[in-house]
């Protein structure tokens, strides 16, 4: 495996408020109201999520970053499990014009508000079982979502990246290095159940079989 930080940069140019996510409102019943995956949690209350999750452009370089990393031409095929409202997957016909994709999402409230390109390309399923072939595409991504799952639905997961990937695989998922790291984690996730420290998700990995590049976000 390879660490590679497509988001990081991004992540990193926005500043939160641990102290206040957790002492503002009912931590539980945010993360309650989130799990349902639902217009609360994508476009509600900031307490619920995301507090309106809108095109801005934001996902076009790192769209161009991953064309250009792992070589993507016009007619490859890219998936993306977890996929949101897809905005990234926009992105991708932007920057490859005549590339394919996919994107798969347990969210049907953001897939019916994806944008309205991409709207066709989207499916709804869960990441433990994906609905696609042995070896399906040219690049398999999943970012911000495998840490959403408990530990034998995170296996699977991972197996099913690997199997319906043949070239090449990326997964981005939240960590900590330290307890810093960790307390503004468990802070400001509302839908997180795996929290793992790096070596943690690299065991995860192994035992899934996974050969591809990952990246982890912290919360520093």
């Amino acid at each position: 495996m390879a660490l590679v930080e497509f988001v990081t940069p991004l992540h990193t140019r926005t500043a939160r408020d641990y102290l206040g996510r957790v002492n503002e409102h009912d931590k539980a019943e945010s993360a309650r109201v989130a799990r349902q995956w639902g217009r609360d949690y994508w476009d509600g209350d900031r307490r619920y999520g995301y507090g309106g999750y809108r095109y801005d452009g934001r996902w076009l370089p790192v769209a161009e970053a991953m064309a250009e990393h792992y070589g993507l031409k016009p007619g490859d095929r890219v998936l993306d499990v977890g996929c949101g409202k897809a905005f990234l997957l926009y992105e991708f016909t932007r920057a490859v014009p005549g590339i394919e994709v996919v994107g798969l999402d347990i969210s049907t409230y953001a897939l019916e508000n994806a944008k309205e390109e991409i709207r066709p390309m989207l499916r709804h399923g869960h990441a433990r079982e994906l609905p696609f072939e042995d070896d399906s595409f040219d690049l398999v991504i999943s970012l911000a979502t495998l840490h959403n799952l408990r530990l034998p639905d995170l296996v699977s997961a991972v197996r099913e990246i690997q199997r319906v990937g043949r070239r090449n695989r990326y997964i981005m998922v939240e960590s900590y290095r330290n307890e810093t790291e960790k307390v503004n984690l468990l802070y400001w996730q509302l839908t997180c159940e795996s929290f793992l420290a790096p070596e943690e998700w690299d065991w995860v990995y192994e035992q899934a079989g996974y050969q591809g590049d990952v990246e982890y976000i912290y919360f520093e």
